[in-house]
């Protein structure tokens, strides 16, 4: 049907020639002065890609005829599938085992180093039909190609093969035999290993340090807060058992999956052990749940980046308080929501299932839309992490600390999280400070996430702004990842470094980090954003003040101009603002947050100048109405 389909294409084209040769001999005919593009023209072919010279030959392939070979549709294919890979026994099996190694190499790149894999399916979907002896040859084949990388397989599910991870739900149809596989590669350095940063958040007494030490320690809660006093910082924190400040977490999965713990009893692996036998690191950022810590809850949000956020929900209480404004502030910045509903041992069924309804209508309605999608056995773990990379689906899990229930669905679905986020390496380097602190016996050392670009140790950079909006040289002494040294540093990963000559008290949280150049970086005190306005009781007009929030950078910023006469809960609107304390390091694109009481905005910047009265369209039309009634005025007086 295609060679057919590809014969007619080419008969058609072979008649449009014949026509747009005789169109053209007839202009010929008809005037001496050729158009620009055609034939005879001295006027040089036209630059916006297509050719508009003659054809050598009526004969030649075009693009919509070689789509047909591309997508394998013609009658003979000629492409190798990856059945045949995988079940090659003969002579040449070598080779192809070659192949395969290259197949699973260009997908490791592409995750970062771990791919899942359906084995027992074609590309396009299309089932292999293996029976089990032939799905196990398969298995084998793939293990050893996996081998010859230095990486690990790992049977996540299987349909119709038997063993602990056979899918509860059968298909009457497809006996076939398929499963999902993952393959991770072990890194060759520190550097390498792959990283997933977690915010969590949700209101007070929701469980999220409770949870996260139940987590990263391996050991169940006593029902008193015992598994939650490892991650506290302060002396009150343990006191009140309430989070103030932003506590950080990792958790390590080897290339089998398996949680990264120590093999002795009671003995807790620092972050040095867990990140050096680990092959992807989990980092928690564990945030303040009460409505008095907001600010350094949303700076923390802001700043660590995150590729997903973890929303915890007590089953007794129900989305109340901070969590919807959390919620809120994690859609609007586009991060993946997944939801954790905790304390179920000690809920009334009746009221779980209205903690379940409520979140349902809240995920459902206009400002989230979402789909949550509440998983309960292994089987849906596995197809709701693969689909994940969707930020339409929002997974629920219904856990218990104490008896430990679905905690295990929990860490399989971590296990399996996709990288998100898109982070460019090509890019020119800038780093963003989220903590800064002195070390004894090393100097000043600052904190963050690299947003773009390659550092290596030794390094020269500048660091600011500071008060002045100017910036400072410094070289990077040493540079360490979850407390390892590293040698060097790329976009998307979360690191510290110890810089040399400069002082603690001259480094501060919203500091950037920037290649030295010749030219000192710009920074900025005014700029345009469009802004959502969320919630605000009255009206806001030109001269009001909120404390604005772009990444790691905290400062209070004055509106000094609106598009308008004044904006309302609900408007858009662009929105000039101007830093009170001082210029910051800012780029067009960024997302911004500002908040004031109960007032919240969200927006982005889309320019880095202001001009007074470029905002009011309307001052415009005033003075060019004034104008011409000034015209007409001098005109009248003359006659």
């Amino acid at each position: 049907m295609a060679g057919r389909m590809k014969q007619t294409l080419q008969e058609r084209r072979k008649g449009e020639l014949a026509l747009s040769d005789f169109a053209d001999y007839v202009e010929k005919q008809q005037t001496t002065r050729p158009r620009p593009g055609q034939r005879g023209s001295s006027v040089a072919p036209s630059d916006s890609g297509y050719s508009t010279g003659s054809y050598s030959t009526v004969t030649d392939e075009h693009a919509e005829l070689d789509i047909i070979d591309q997508l394998g549709l013609s009658d003979t294919p000629t492409q190798v599938r990856l059945k045949d890979w995988l079940l090659d026994t003969s002579a040449d099996a070598g080779a192809t085992l070659e192949h395969l190694s290259a197949l699973v190499q260009s997908r490791l790149d592409e995750g970062h180093g771990e791919t899942l894999f359906d084995l027992g399916q074609e590309d396009n979907g299309e089932s292999m039909g293996f029976d089990l002896d032939r799905w196990n040859t398969a298995l084998d084949r793939l293990r050893v190609a996996a081998d010859k990388l230095r990486a690990d397989v790992r049977v996540l599910l299987t349909h119709n093969v038997g063993g602990p991870e056979e899918a509860e739900t059968r298909t009457e149809k497809d006996k076939s035999c398929t499963g999902k596989l993952l393959i991770r590669q072990h890194p060759s350095n520190p550097e390498e290993v792959i990283e997933t940063r977690i915010a969590v958040v949700g209101n007070v007494d929701a469980g999220k340090s409770t949870m996260l030490g139940v987590l990263v320690k391996g050991n169940l809660d006593d029902g008193r807060g015992k598994a939650r006093v490892n991650l506290f910082r302060h002396k009150h924190e343990i006191e009140s058992g309430r989070t103030s400040s932003v506590g950080m977490e990792i958790m390590g999965f080897d290339t089998h999956g398996d949680i990264v713990a120590s093999n002795v009893p009671g003995r807790k692996l620092t972050w040095g052990e867990i990140g050096t036998r680990s092959a992807k690191v989990i980092s928690f950022t564990d945030l303040a749940g009460h409505e008095r810590y907001l600010r350094t809850t949303v700076f923390g949000l802001l700043s660590s980046s995150p590729n997903y956020c973890l929303l915890m929900v007590a089953a007794n209480n129900g989305l109340i308080g901070m969590s919807k404004e959390h919620l809120g502030i994690a859609l609007a910045l586009n991060v993946p929501v997944m939801v954790v509903i905790t304390k179920i041992d000690i809920c009334p069924p009746q009221i779980l299932q209205q903690t379940i309804t409520q979140l349902t209508r809240i995920l459902k309605s206009p400002g989230a839309r979402k789909i949550p999608i509440f998983i309960k056995n292994r089987e849906e773990t596995v197809n709701t992490a693969t689909q994940f990379v969707s930020q339409r689906i929002c997974p629920v899990f219904q856990v218990s600390n104490v008896t430990g229930e679905c905690l295990d669905l929990v860490r399989t679905f971590l296990n399996i999280l996709p990288h998100h986020g898109h982070y460019d390496a090509q890019a020119p380097f800038e780093f963003h400070i989220n903590d800064t602190f002195s070390v004894p016996f090393v100097g000043t050392v600052v904190s963050g996430v690299v947003k773009s670009g390659v550092i290596h140790a030794g390094d020269s950079v500048l660091i600011g702004p500071d008060s002045l909006g100017q910036f400072q040289t410094t070289a990077i002494r040493s540079i360490e990842r979850k407390r390892i040294p590293v040698p060097v540093c790329s976009a998307g990963q979360s690191a510290s470094f110890a810089l040399k000559r400069v002082r603690r008290k001259e480094v501060r949280k919203g500091m950037v980090v920037l290649p030295k150049l010749d030219s000192p970086p710009k920074v900025y005190r005014e700029f345009v954003a469009e802004v959502l306005i969320l919630s605000h009781a009255t009206t806001i007009r030109p001269k009001y003040q909120a404390m604005l929030h772009v990444g790691p950078v905290s400062q209070t910023c004055a509106i000094i101009d609106i598009d308008r006469e004044f904006i309302r809960t609900g408007d858009r609107a662009m929105v000039a603002f101007r830093f009170v304390q001082r210029p910051e390091y800012l780029a067009v694109g960024d997302r911004i947050l500002f908040r004031e009481g109960r007032t919240k905005g969200l927006g982005i910047v889309k320019a880095l100048s202001y001009t007074e009265g470029s905002l009011k369209p309307q001052t415009k039309k005033e003075g060019e109405e004034e104008a011409s009634e000034n015209g007409k005025g001098k005109g009248k007086s003359l006659k």
